[in-house]
């Protein structure tokens, strides 16, 4: 089974108390209820940087332009009890951006210190990766998930 293209974006700003990341309340779908990247499934047609445009517009109403997207890696998430939930998933930070971000049907958006990450409310997997990319390095990790499809079974970070 092949793995759904998908994209995850991280708005960063220099926030009173640090440095913040823009994350999510999922509201609808894949992964209600936790704290999430904001991001989606890429289109048929779409490259990953035009997919976390369209998706950084759909669910926060912020415009973002693929040139100040920064390649920050990526993350192939597997589910063996739950194939079709598989993801390769391109990740993307940026620091330009024109809006505020604002609440929509699937995701209630939210700035967080990047150093005081909501850990326990997003996917466990989230520390393994997302403080390196945050600080401006780029990963390659693959995540095996356990047959919870919620507890992480491995995280490997794969060489260049």
């Amino acid at each position: 089974m092949t793995a759904a293209r998908v994209t995850l974006c991280f708005l960063l700003r220099d926030g009173e108390s640090g440095p913040e990341v823009l994350l999510g309340l999922k509201r609808t779908g894949f992964g209600t209820g936790k704290i999430v990247g904001i991001g989606g499934h890429v289109e048929p047609g779409e490259s990953d940087g035009e997919a976390a445009v369209r998706e950084v517009m759909e669910e926060t109403g912020v415009c973002v332009r693929v040139e100040d997207l920064t390649d920050a890696g990526a993350v192939n998430f597997v589910f063996p009890a739950k194939p079709e939930w598989n993801m390769s998933t391109s990740l993307f930070t940026a620091r330009t951006w024109q809006g505020e971000p604002t609440d929509s049907d699937e995701v209630l958006p939210e700035w967080f210190r990047t150093d005081t990450l909501p850990v326990e409310r997003m996917w466990q997997d989230a520390d393994h990766w997302l403080p390196v990319v945050l600080e401006g390095g780029k990963v390659n990790v693959v995540v095996t998930l356990n047959d919870d499809n919620e507890t992480v079974a491995s995280s490997v970070s794969i060489l260049p």
